[in-house]
C-alpha cells in the first residue's frame, strides 16, 4: 500500500524524519565514542601562550576567571602591540586547557569614554539578586597614568557583550589601580585596589547590586605606606587570603600574603610565598578548582612580555599557573612545577616534574632538615624535625661547578646558605634567595652505607646538627668537619 503526502503533510513528514535520524545519530555517536560526561586530567605547561582550540593565542592577561555552569570564563586584558587597549576578552573552558575564545566583551567601541583608554585587571561576579554579570576595572585615560580610575560594566549573560556604567575613583577620592573582586559567601561582594599611588591597599565594601561602592561602611586599609599591588582574595574554611605583588614595574618580585578570620581585620603581617620572582610572575587571580575530591586552589600569574625574563611586548606574555598548598589552616606554599596537572572533575591540582627532589635525614636521630614552619621568607632557619613529607622537607639540587651544588627549597624556591657568609663554627644555616654565592653551596662528601657529609664550600665546614640534638626544632649549624653522625645525612628521593 502507499501513501501520498502532499503539502503540509509532507513538509511535517520529512522534519520528523531528519529529527529522528539526528537523534539516532547523536545516540551511535557516544556509543562508538564513549564521549565523557565530564572533563578528564589535564596537564598544562608553564612559561608558555596558551592557545585556544584553533591554535591562536590567548590574551586574557591580568584577567580573572568565573565558573558558570560546567564551563570556566576567563576574562582578562587584550591589548595591542603597541601596549594600548583594544578588548576585554573571554574564553571558556570545561577543563582549564581547551579554551575557546567566545567574543570581545568590552572594545574601544563600547563607549565614547573607552576610545581612547586603558583598561587593566578586568574581574567579574555574578549578582544573584539581580541576575547580572558585572565587570570592574582599572581604567586610565590611555595617555598617561593620572586617572587611576575604578570603572564597572554589566551583562545579562556571562559571555555577552557588556554594557559600560562609567569610571569613578573610590569614595575618599584616592587612586584605584590594580584590583580584584571577591564575593564572600553571604553574597556581599568587594572591591580590592591598590590606591593612594599604590602606597595602600584598600579594601571597599560594594552596593547591593555590585555597580558601586556602599558609601555607608568605611574603607578598610590594613597595609597602609606597604606598596603592595596586583591583589587576589579569596577564602578557605573560613579564613581569607590576601596574596599581593609589590611595586617594581614590569619586572617580577616577591609574592606576599596574609591573612585574616574577618575581611575587616585584622589581618596578619605579610609573608613571603613562592620564590623571590614569584618563579618570573606576578600574581593575577587565585581560582578554587571545586570537585568531587575537594577543593583546590591555583594560582593564576603574569609572566610580563617586557620584563627581563623575555624583552618582548605584551603580546609575548606567557602564564604561570601552579598549586597553592596549605600546611596549616592560616600558612600557604606556593611551589614551583614546570608543569601543572588539572582535574576539573575531582578539583584536582598537581605540580608535574620539577625534580628530582630530595629528603635530607640526619643519621643520629633520623630526622630531616626543614625550614621552620614551612615559611618562604628569607632568613628563616633551618632546623631537624621529624619527617613528614612536607615541601619544606624537600631539596632539589642544582649544580654550581667543581662537585658543589646549591641546595633548593621545594615549597619556597629559596637557597640552603650558612647565613651570613660566616666562616665559624656555629653559625646559623638559613633559607635564602638564590644568588649563587660560595657560602649557598654544599658538597656531597661519601661517608659510607648512604650517608654524607655536606661541606660548605666558602668555610669549609660541615652542616652540623646543634649539640647532637634528636629533638625536634634543634638547630642546623656549619661546625668543623669530624666523624660524628649528626654531621650525616641520608639523601632520599622523594
Amino acid at each position: 500500500m502507499r501513501f501520498r503526502l502532499w503539502g503540509e503533510e509532507r513538509s511535517t513528514f520529512v522534519r520528523t524524519l531528519l529529527r529522528l535520524l539526528v537523534a539516532c545519530f547523536g545516540v551511535l555517536t557516544l556509543l562508538a565514542t564513549g564521549a565523557p560526561a565530564q572533563a578528564a586530567p589535564v596537564t598544562v605547561t608553564n612559561a608558555t601562550q596558551f592557545t585556544t582550540t584553533d591554535g591562536t593565542v590567548i590574551h586574557a592577561h591580568a584577567g580573572g576567571m568565573i565558573k558558570v555552569g560546567s564551563y570556566y570564563y576567563w576574562f582578562g586584558e587584550n591589548r595591542n602591540p603597541d601596549w594600548t587597549f583594544k578588548a576585554v576578552s573571554v574564553y571558556r573552558s570545561t577543563d582549564l586547557k581547551t579554551w575557546e575564545f567566545r567574543r570581545d566583551v568590552l572594545t574601544q567601541a563600547s563607549d565614547p569614554e573607552l576610545a581612547v583608554a586603558n583598561i587593566e585587571r578586568p574581574k567579574v561576579i555574578y549578582n544573584s539578586s539581580t541576575g547580572t554579570f558585572v565587570m570592574w576595572m582599572h581604567k586610565e585615560n590611555g595617555v598617561n597614568y593620572t586617572e587611576g580610575r575604578a570603572a564597572v560594566a554589566v551583562s545579562d549573560t556571562v559571555d555577552g557583550a557588556y554594557t559600560w556604567k562609567g569610571s569613578f575613583r573610590p569614595p575618599s577620592g584616592t587612586t584605584s589601580r590594580d584590583q580584584t573582586l571577591f564575593k564572600d559567601d553571604d553574597g556581599t561582594a568587594y572591591q580590592v585596589t591598590s590606591a593612594d599611588g599604590n602606597a595602600d591597599l584598600h579594601i571597599y565594601k560594594l552596593n547591593a547590586d555590585y555597580t558601586g561602592y556602599d558609601t555607608g561602611t568605611s574603607v578598610v586599609n590594613p597595609w597602609d605606606g606597604k606598596y603592595r599591588e596586583a591583589p587576589a582574595l579569596f577564602k578557605r574554611n573560613g579564613v581569607y587570603f590576601m596574596l599581593t605583588s609589590g611595586n617594581s614595574g614590569w619586572e617580577p618580585n616577591q609574592q606576599q600574603y596574609a591573612t585574616a578570620t574577618d575581611i575587616r581585620g585584622p589581618w596578619t603581617t605579610m609573608a613571603s610565598v613562592g620564590d623571590p620572582t614569584g618563579y618570573g610572575s606576578q600574581t593575577t587571580f587565585v581560582l578554587p578548582v571545586q570537585g568531587t575530591a575537594g577543593t583546590s586552589y591555583l594560582y593564576m600569574g603574569d609572566r610580563h612580555g617586557a620584563s627581563s625574563l623575555i624583552n618582548g611586548t605584551v603580546n609575548d606574555s606567557q602564564y604561570i599557573w601552579l598549586p597553592l598548598l596549605f600546611p596549616s589552616p592560616t600558612t600557604m606554599v606556593l611551589p614551583w612545577y614546570p608543569q601543572v596537572s588539572i582535574d576539573t572533575a575531582a578539583g584536582t591540582i598537581k605540580g608535574v616534574g620539577g625534580g628530582p627532589y630530595h629528603r635530607l635525614v640526619a643519621r643520629h636521630s633520623g630526622k630531616c632538615v626543614d625550614i621552620s614552619e614551612a615559611s618562604s621568607n628569607s632568613s628563616v632557619i633551618a632546623l631537624q624535625y621529624t619527617c613528614t613529607g612536607g615541601l619544606n622537607q624537600q631539596w632539589r639540587t642544582k649544580d654550581a661547578g667543581n662537585g658543589y651544588v646549591s641546595l633548593i627549597a621545594q615549597h619556597s624556591g629559596k637557597c640552603l646558605e650558612v647565613g651570613g657568609a660566616v666562616t665559624t663554627d656555629g653559625a646559623a644555616v638559613k633559607q635564602y634567595p638564590c644568588n649563587g654565592a660560595t657560602h649557598q653551596q654544599w658538597q656531597f662528601q661519601d661517608q659510607g652505607n648512604g650517608h654524607y657529609r655536606l661541606v660548605a664550600r666558602h668555610s669549609g665546614k660541615c652542616l652540623d646538627v646543634a649539640s647532637a640534638s634528636v629533638a625536634n626544632g634543634a638547630r642546623l649549624i656549619q661546625y668543623t668537619c669530624g666523624s660524628a653522625t649528626n654531621q650525616q645525612f641520608q639523601r632520599l628521593t622523594v
